[in-house]
């Protein structure tokens, strides 16, 4: 019988193993990997396009095209496009981030000869309504107003601009891009961005050949390339520190940001500086919650990122707070940083962090589509599987005189751009 008197013995994850992505190559040039590794006929076809051609005068084209994608082809309206991907159990997704856009098919494998024609209309013949167009104006002018209401969504999006300038990454949106949108402009860049020569596919579930070889009939012919583009890429001076206040009269509580130019996951620093955020903010036992959240109570939460673009990495500090008490928080966080750039970290409080990392990161891998997942990130970074070998090589082996030296490398509270948005 158990003894429930009595913890469990503690053992550290000794290996993590990952599902690899396999390689294959469409007819007409598309790389696609596969993740094979469902046991139910459940397949997740991730098609992915990179943000190409950005154009300061036109900021809101890639975004609005993938928004509108599923609005009407030349065959199918919108509600055709619904109605019939329902009727067979399936779901859609287009999504838009800073340097990808991507369009995900769920599906179960027997129904893939029904939906991947509508897919492939989709992706080769979608022609924008202005009617659809109307609308998307329409209601993101009228979410612009209501974001600006919030003081985090105003701090996001200056802390952003201070770091990023006019590029994708830290262009101020208004509600006068919206109208500078055309339906023209729209058709011209899906035409440049949605196609073979600037897609890759990602198959995960239970594929086998037969889904392999479905892929490519559909996908894989009949789809026109065009190499009339051009990927962006952007390049940021470091930080030198600022701050940015936007006053609210009105607000109980400020919105902090607070942060820096740092590197991204092709740096060989960065699953380190991981380790070193999470200590400082990165999970809810960090350093910031317990001062700031469990012992001052200035808020419900605070946290920090080592965020990965394609172009940048930053690091960022964010929180809300009562107005009161934001210059005593701003004076916190900065003994914080300082304590990790003078003191080193005790042994059980960086084993703690240690098996955080490694159990989350086991945690992660659920099922065939987080195994797919784990791969994009290194597949958009331009990395391989080495990047998770040696990633877990060092949270195991990382000590606390290497953490001590990497604060003192990247982190200065005076070089970190301050924004704040709240009462004065």
């Amino acid at each position: 019988m158990i003894n429930r008197t009595i913890a469990p013995e503690f053992k550290q994850i000794e290996e993590i193993s990952l599902i690899q992505a396999s390689p294959k190559l469409l007819d007409n040039g598309i790389k696609l990997y596969v993740v094979d590794a469902g046991e139910q006929d459940l397949v997740r076809i991730e098609f992915l396009f990179r943000n190409i051609n950005w154009d300061v005068l036109r900021p809101l084209q890639a975004y609005a095209t993938n928004a509108l994608l599923i609005e009407g082809t030349s065959t199918l309206s919108s509600y055709q496009i619904s109605e019939s991907i329902d009727s067979y159990g399936a779901f859609v997704q287009p999504e838009y981030s800073f340097d990808y856009s991507s369009f995900t098919l769920y599906t179960l494998s027997k129904h893939l000869d029904a939906v991947f024609p509508i897919i492939k209309d989709i992706l080769t013949d979608a022609v924008f309504p202005q009617e659809e167009l109307d609308t998307l104006i329409r209601n993101q002018k009228q979410k612009l107003l209501v974001s600006l209401e919030k003081n985090d969504v105003v701090t996001r999006r200056v802390f952003n601009h201070s770091l990023f300038g006019n590029s994708i990454y830290g262009y101020l949106v208004e509600a006068e891009d919206y109208d500078r949108i055309d339906r023209d402009q729209l058709l011209n860049y899906y035409k440049k961005a949605y196609q073979p020569n600037n897609c890759t596919i990602i198959a995960s579930g239970k594929v086998d050949n037969n889904t392999v070889a479905k892929i490519n009939s559909f996908f894989g012919s009949n789809w026109n390339a065009d190499d009339d583009f051009v990927v962006n890429s952007f390049q940021f001076p470091e930080t030198t520190g600022g701050i940015f206040y936007t006053e609210k009269p009105d607000s109980l509580q400020s919105a902090i940001r607070l942060g820096q130019i740092s590197v991204s996951r092709t740096h060989p620093d960065f699953p380190a500086l991981q380790f070193l955020n999470t200590v400082l903010g990165g999970y809810f036992g960090s350093r910031l919650m317990a001062n700031i959240r469990e012992e001052k109570g200035y808020t419900y939460g605070i946290g920090s990122a080592q965020v990965s673009l394609l172009n940048a990495g930053y690091f960022l500090i964010a929180s809300e707070v009562g107005a009161e008490v934001c210059s005593s928080t701003m004076t916190e966080i900065e003994k914080e940083i300082n304590v990790l750039r003078t003191e080193l970290i005790p042994p059980d409080e960086l084993e703690l962090v240690r098996n955080y990392m490694l159990g989350s990161f086991l945690g992660s891998l659920e099922n065939a589509f987080s195994h797919a997942e784990k791969f994009k990130s290194i597949f958009l970074s331009g990395l391989d599987y080495d990047y998770y070998t040696r990633y877990i090589q060092i949270i195991k082996g990382i000590s606390s005189e290497e953490l001590l030296d990497l604060a003192n490398r990247y982190w200065h509270f005076d070089r970190f751009n301050k924004v704040i948005t709240g009462k004065k």
